[in-house]
């Protein structure tokens, strides 16, 4: 009897693994939100990283966390580095690119709790008096990550504090 358990749960742990490794190599989290203000007036909430701490769902996850800012004061070059609570962990994150008022890419990357470099686009396009805006992050998808996603979705983690960021954004930039 403790045969054949064992060489079912082996089984099982196999298939998981080889379907993991079939999971696609990168991923892409992106959610969107209409906000009424122009895009130059949601463009400058997010082109300043200081100022997109006035909505980023992260920041009330842990309002200890130390942070620094360096290069930049906005846009191309600006950066910021954190160092917080097991919710928010470590890393920095850099401006790469910003073309007002329509988009802003960003190199991040996390120490803690794991490590991950990613993109993270903010897209912003004029709709009538209001700006749909996107934020989306995508980067390599490892096989560590496949095996976990498998049992906790990444888009289904992150999507959340998108759509918190986004109504925050919403709020503030609605002022």
């Amino acid at each position: 009897m403790f045969r054949i358990i064992a060489i079912v749960v082996v089984v099982v742990l196999a298939a998981v693994l080889i379907y993991a490794a079939s999971r696609p190599d990168t991923f892409r989290v992106e959610r969107s939100a209409i906000i009424n203000a122009p895009p130059e007036k949601v463009f400058a909430l997010i082109n300043d990283l200081q100022g997109m701490n006035t909505w980023s769902p992260y920041e009330t996850k842990d309002p200890a966390m130390k942070r620094a800012y360096s290069g930049a004061a906005s846009g191309q070059g600006a950066m910021y580095a954190w160092d917080g609570n097991k919710e928010v962990g470590s890393g920095n994150i850099e401006i790469t690119q910003s073309s007002p008022p329509s988009k802003v890419t960003m190199r991040l990357n996390m120490i803690k709790p794991f490590d991950a470099h990613n993109i993270v686009e903010f897209t912003l396009q004029p709709q009538g008096g209001a700006t749909n805006v996107t934020w989306a992050m995508h980067g390599p998808n490892p096989y560590i990550s496949k095996v976990i996603g498998l049992f906790c979705s990444m888009d289904r983690m992150i999507g959340k504090d998108f759509e918190t960021g986004l109504a925050n954004l919403k709020t503030v930039a609605e002022k």
